[in-house]
């Protein structure tokens, strides 16, 4: 089987009617949580039925779910059942508390090692971590869902990992990308030979030249983009073009600071709704980069395709030893209905900070635009006003040039 469901390759007009009716009920559903209750008071659910309609909803950051997890433990109100009506509670950093479930495919990873070629008869040894936090469960939950058999291997004592491959006769990895060259070498090193033929990495950057080795030692390795919160988010196909978005998840590319979507193409902040009933986030904030690809993968699917990982959204910056941070820029653009964006550089003149504005406007005051960034940014600055659309569409709000080499 090519794909794994069917819903891969819905076109366009049953996928936005399929949404129409599913993202309605998520918002409902969402509303009997008692954080999102308050952040969705006023929201009718039958009234966002698209993208366009979601995208006037508010955002939720990791920041704002930490402080509702510490005043309302341990999941901050956010879940439409308690702690104990879930199968795992994960801890990550910050700390963090996440739901877990062992229902089919609870956090949809399936999908991901199905296109990348893992199934029945395969022996998936996982190597993604199983103490508290929930990155090895998300692996083993998918693997089970397309009928492979899964070592819990967790990470270390790499000649255990070596032995019990060769024992085992393990056929797919699962890990972080540089992890299996570390077991492959292990192995190597002890005359071993392994049976690996597939690898579904995540967790970290897969570069060219290590999927090239892995590919040259007869290794096929995919990635996916995941989260803990949200699970799957988007994932490689054999035609590694892009990463084609999980068929339940809605990602929206905005204007880091901000809920703006940017312009097709645009780098900007992934945003991400889950269509999951038991975890209902909705707009959740990742903090990551990136960009929508035009177009669909020669694979088939039919979803939107993002770059993938392309940096982190939280751009702020110490300048003169006060912190600048994306949501101060994004309102000074709106303090003026002329500006269409700005853009902040910080840089070092002899050995003093320095900070310039660049305001993209049709025309402007630009000493009203250097009063606004004093009061704003708390911060005096050159102001540079550009045409619009003059300003990189790189997703940056803030660019540190500065060199601490």
């Amino acid at each position: 089987m090519t794909h794994f469901d069917a819903l891969e390759t819905r076109s366009a007009d049953q996928r936005a009617a399929d949404l129409a009716t599913a993202l309605p009920e998520q918002i409902a559903r969402a509303k009997t949580a008692p954080g999102f209750a308050r952040l969705l008071a006023d929201i009718d659910p039958a009234a966002i039925t698209d993208a366009l309609a979601l995208a006037t909803l508010p955002v939720l950051r990791k920041s704002e779910l930490s402080r509702s997890q510490g005043e309302h433990p341990p999941f901050g109100g956010f879940t439409v059942k308690p702690a104990h009506g879930f199968a795992h509670v994960f801890q990550s950093p910050g700390p963090i508390y996440e739901p877990g479930g062992t229902d089919h495919d609870w956090w949809r990873m399936g999908r991901f090692l199905h296109a990348a070629g893992i199934g029945q008869g395969d022996i998936v040894q996982n190597c993604f971590g199983y103490h508290l936090t929930p990155a090895g469960m998300i692996f083993e939950n998918g693997a089970r869902a397309v009928g492979a058999a899964v070592l819990p291997a967790g990470t270390g004592q790499t000649e255990l990992q070596v032995t019990a491959a060769q024992d085992i006769g393990c056929t797919a990895y699962a890990g972080t990308p540089d992890y299996l060259k570390v077991i492959l070498d292990k192995a190597e090193e002890m005359g071993v030979t392994l049976s690996f033929t597939k690898a579904a990495v995540g967790g970290g950057a897969l570069f060219p030249s290590l999927r090239k080795e892995y590919a040259d030692r007869g290794i096929s390795c995919l990635q996916c983009y995941a989260t803990a919160d949200l699970g799957n988010i988007a994932y490689e196909s054999a035609a590694m073009e892009g990463m084609i978005v999980d068929e339940h998840v809605i990602v929206e590319i905005v204007t880091p600071g901000t809920g703006t979507p940017v312009a097709p193409g645009e780098v900007g902040e992934v945003v991400v709704t889950s269509l999951n009933p038991d975890y209902p986030l909705i707009r959740f904030a990742t903090g990551d980069m990136s960009a929508v690809m035009a177009g669909a993968s020669p694979c088939g699917r039919t979803n939107t395709r993002i770059k993938g990982w392309m940096g982190r959204a939280d751009q702020t910056t110490k300048i003169k030893g006060m912190f600048v941070r994306p949501e101060q820029v994004a309102a000074l653009v709106d303090k003026h209905s002329e500006i269409v964006k700005a853009r902040v550089i910080a840089t070092r003149v002899g050995e003093m900070d320095a900070m310039t504005v660049q305001i993209e406007s049709p025309g402007g005051d630009s000493n009203a635009y250097a009063r606004s960034v004093a009061e704003v940014l708390k911060l005096k600055g050159a102001i540079e006003v550009v045409a619009p659309g003059s300003l990189p569409k790189d997703g940056l709000v803030i660019e540190d040039q500065r060199r601490y080499d």
